[in-house]
């Protein structure tokens, strides 16, 4: 195995390590305090701008996701972090590997709180990155970077910080030496025997997948091993990816994120096998059970924060891929019952104004098979369940942190990790508001990208809380007059309105055939949905 040791000033080095794990497309907005980290820009590099960090961290979040590896953002001091804190949660709760950087004043004015100065830089981010760092030494600024970019790889994955005062990307750098990390575990052998001998003694097992399945690439060995089983699987609640085909004749369907509602979906099964996710993501507090009497659970997880604090049920913490790989290799080939996991859903009406459920449909009618969502639209998760299943890896993403702003954003960087493949974004008018100006992006990279706006002119997710709550009428829900067309033509991005069911197949159609980015924004029915 050969050694290589960079040498060189901090940028020099740190260009060298970038290239050598493949991050040489950047994303971030700069400020003069990053000016120092440009000189010399490589040819093979590429700069990705946001017109705002919590934009560019969230492009870097789509992008990281898709490509499995880690992605490089580089922000403005602490203004700049604090406006992309938002992603950056976002980007901890989806076990997103980031290295971010931040520039921070020249170390000589430290003493004066300049302008622009970052004090106690490291903690700003905290506690929504796995590390964080000031290097107390201009030479040690790629020494921490080669750290953050392994505690980023590490499972779980996840951000990590280094702040660079800006005159330290033109000193000397300590020589670093590449090294390679494997970051693969598996659980004991003697707990995989005693989980394969629990699945093939069970009566009813269920297999719950969250989003690590796919993260970890175990998507087909999970097929595999619920087949093997005759397991119904179901979808984790709020999960930001989805771990099996939702056409698969054992998906069952999703759990809510509410506790006695997931028990109670769990009842009829002796024994549940998580797969990658909490147990549980809740939403709402209803009290009630996490299991209902009968019911066994064993959690695989990546995150031992994730399997500490499950309130129930034994766990194994390890890489999701290769445990399923050795329950496979375990439990041996059987007979498994055949099940049929769900009915299908009924196609939708063409109302006046039009439901979220027939839009839903209709993108289902009209994308391209090999298509990637990524969804931020809380009023109508329902609805994309049950009218627009996911059938390939890769082929979904969603925010886990709950927070708005993610999406539009995120699947610019799915369209930058993947240019030749539609994706579609499918986002609530309320969503989108928050980031927006990503479409400026996704048009000067030539992306085609589909946005498709569920547009009922206001929060519905609040309206719908609203309700159940019997507040009668709360302010700041609503959001009338709001041109998304012209917005996008402004952004130099392709756009029109859609108020009828009659002109939502040619507008779709035309949008997913597209060799450019698009904006489709539909007119919806703005009553009050329930969430859950």
């Amino acid at each position: 195995m050969s050694v290589s040791t960079l040498t060189g000033t901090v940028r020099e080095v740190t260009h060298a390590f970038m290239r050598h794990h493949g991050m040489t497309t950047v994303f971030g907005n700069p400020g003069s305090t990053e000016m120092r980290f440009f000189r010399d820009w490589p040819a093979d590099f590429r700069y990705v701008l946001g017109l705002q960090e919590s934009c560019a961290v969230a492009m870097a979040d789509g992008y990281a996701q898709h490509t499995r590896r880690a992605a490089f953002v580089n922000l403005h001091s602490a203004a700049g972090v604090g406006h992309a804190l938002g992603s950056i949660f976002t980007a901890y709760r989806n076990h997103t590997p980031l290295v971010i950087t931040a520039g921070q004043q020249t170390r000589a004015m430290f003493p004066t709180d300049p302008y622009l100065y970052a004090a106690e830089a490291a903690e700003f981010p905290k506690p929504y990155v796995k590390w964080s760092v000031e290097p107390a030494r201009a030479e040690d600024v790629p020494a921490a970077l080669q750290r953050a970019w392994h505690l980023a790889m590490q499972r779980p994955r996840g951000p990590v910080f280094v702040s660079v005062p800006e005159d330290d990307w033109d000193m000397p750098a300590s020589p670093i030496t590449l090294r390679s990390v494997d970051y693969d575990t598996v659980p004991s052998p003697a707990a995989i025997e005693a989980l394969a001998v629990a699945l093939r003694d069970a009566r009813s097992p269920a297999i719950v997948v969250g989003a690590a399945v796919d993260q970890d690439g175990a998507w087909d060995d999970t097929i595999r091993l619920a087949e093997r089983l005759g397991a119904l699987v179901w979808a984790s609640p709020m999960s930001g990816r989805c771990g099996f085909p939702e056409d698969h004749p054992l998906f069952a369907g999703f759990l809510p994120p509410l506790r006695q509602a997931v028990a109670d979906r769990l009842a009829a099964h002796d024994l549940v096998l998580v797969l990658g996710a909490p147990v549980f993501t809740y939403h709402v507090h209803t009290g009630g059970e996490f299991l209902c009497e009968g019911t066994r659970l064993v959690l695989v997880t990546d995150d031992p924060v994730h399997a500490a604090r499950a309130p129930v049920g034994d766990s194994l913490t390890g890489s999701i891929r290769l445990t399923v790989q050795h329950l496979l290799g375990t439990i041996g080939r059987g007979a498994p019952a055949r099940q049929t996991g769900r009915k299908a859903s009924s196609a939708p009406a063409a109302t006046q104004p039009m439901s979220g459920e027939y839009l839903m449909a209709a993108i289902a009618r009209r994308m391209p098979k090999d298509a990637v969502l990524v969804e931020e639209a809380p009023t109508h998760r329902n609805a994309l369940h049950d009218h627009l299943p996911v059938t390939t890896s890769g082929g979904f993403y969603a925010g886990s942190s709950g927070g708005l702003g993610w999406a539009i954003a995120a699947a610019v960087g799915v369209g930058l990790a993947e240019p030749k493949r539609k994706v579609i974004c499918i986002v609530g008018d309320g969503s989108a508001l928050f980031a927006i100006q990503s479409l400026w992006t996704a048009v000067q990279h030539r992306l085609p990208i589909a946005f498709v706006i569920f547009d009922n002119t206001g929060y519905g997710a609040l309206k719908s809380f609203a309700s159940t709550m019997q507040i009668g009428d709360p302010p700041g829900v609503d959001l009338p007059g709001v041109g998304f067309v012209d917005i996008a033509r402004g952004f130099g991005c392709a756009a029109v309105r859609v108020d009828s069911h009659e002109a939502l197949d040619a507008a779709l159609g035309e949008a997913f055939a597209a060799d450019h980015c698009c904006l489709v924004d539909v007119a919806l029915d703005p009553g009050t949905k329930r969430l859950y």
